[in-house]
């Protein structure tokens, strides 16, 4: 039986491809995202469509995760709609590049989240809960990979 590796590998080459061919993408991002963020932070993915959030750390918190393909020459777009209809304590970003790996990654709390999509003054982020990654960023710290120890 083939490993959840394997097939994650397979999906994100066939993926690349498919947006090599058509510019579009093939719609498995959310996923990728997910399962890098929970092997490389430790986190324990919950069932899916879990209301609120994707994840649960160690500590018992709960992480709702969001992934961004980051094309050549992008700057990085807009994220994910964040849903605060149930509550969760804090958002991952997983940027990914256009093989799917993973490049970086960043974490926000909640109230950090929700004092930046309340803030006035745009309408992706008032009305469909969407940031745009360097906002996110602005808000957030890098969690992977971890800053190199001095």
């Amino acid at each position: 039986m083939r490993t959840i590796l394997e097939v994650l590998s397979d999906a994100k080459r066939l993926a690349a491809e498919y947006y090599e061919i058509t510019g579009r993408p093939l719609g498995i991002t959310g996923e990728i995202a997910e399962y890098e963020a929970a092997s490389k932070l430790g986190l324990e993915l919950g069932a899916a469509r879990t209301p609120g959030y994707d994840a649960t750390a160690r500590d018992g918190k709960t992480v709702q995760i969001k992934g961004r393909l980051l094309k050549r020459g992008s700057r990085g777009g807009r994220v994910g709609a964040i849903t605060r209809k149930h509550r969760f304590d804090s958002v991952v970003l997983v940027l990914l590049d256009e093989r799917l790996d993973p490049i970086e990654m960043f974490e926000a709390s909640y109230d950090d989240v929700a004092g930046r999509l309340d803030a006035p003054g745009s309408r992706a982020r008032n009305e469909r809960g969407q940031l745009d990654v360097a906002q996110f960023k602005s808000i957030a710290r890098r969690v992977w990979p971890a800053d190199p120890q001095p």
